[in-house]
């Protein structure tokens, strides 16, 4: 008699401790799906402009977070010749943006160049209007195509554009295009001009390209 009772002891812990056991396992599995949703990149919202089927350019601008110690290095393809696009501002004004972190986990990748609103912007070189574009970050913006096709200028966060100021002009370095202002997600009252460079392969998708750092090309 004592015999089976022991048996029914013995069994009844084993029971338990089988038990416990799938407990644990559930809960580190549980556990493990959890920590692996929270390492997925977040999901971007979508990128394609309200008037057509292309994707919506990236605009990367936001509040500066801080600026690199050291000069960047001139980047070794990369256009020649630019000028500050902003009217009145000295090349030992400018900041180095270029590396900056931004919301989303984004990198700033062009640098912002404060100056009061209404400030004229100016085209940094000649070349070909491309896209007049409103965007939720950016604002109002454009999208200018270097001479030789290449390089993409991005102008951000303006006030307006200049008056008569079409798709399609050709704008010659140091013209009036627009002018600053704190559209799109610049911040009220924090106005400044967001300009990027990207060596683009395809000038069709005006959006994309391998971004280069204006602040070296500017300051020289």
């Amino acid at each position: 008699m004592k015999s089976l009772t022991h048996r029914r002891a013995r069994t009844g812990i084993g029971f338990l401790v089988v038990l416990v056991a799938v407990f644990l396992l559930v809960a580190l599995f549980s556990r493990g799906l959890r920590n692996g949703s929270r390492n997925e990149p977040p999901r971007s919202s979508s990128n394609r402009p309200t008037p057509n089927p292309s994707p919506r350019p990236q605009d990367n601008s936001a509040s500066v977070v801080s600026t690199p110690a050291s000069p960047s290095p001139v980047p070794e393809v990369a256009p020649g010749g630019l000028i500050i696009p902003v009217a009145g501002v000295r090349p030992n004004q400018l900041l180095d943006t270029f590396s900056d972190a931004r919301s989303e986990g984004r990198v700033h990748d062009a640098i912002d160049i404060a100056a009061p609103r209404g400030t004229p912007v100016l085209a940094a070189a000649d070349g070909t209007i491309l896209k007049l574009f409103y965007s939720e970050r950016g604002g109002i913006t454009i999208y200018q195509l270097s001479q030789d096709n290449k390089f993409i200028y991005y102008y951000a966060h303006l006030d307006r554009y200049a008056e008569g100021l079409t798709e399609g002009h050709f704008a010659k370095q140091g013209e009036i295009i627009a002018y600053v202002g704190d559209t799109g997600n610049a911040g009220a009252g924090n106005y400044h001009l967001h300009f990027s460079i990207a060596l683009t392969s395809d000038p069709r998708r005006y959006w994309e390209g391998v971004n280069i750092n204006p602040y070296p090309l500017l300051k020289r």
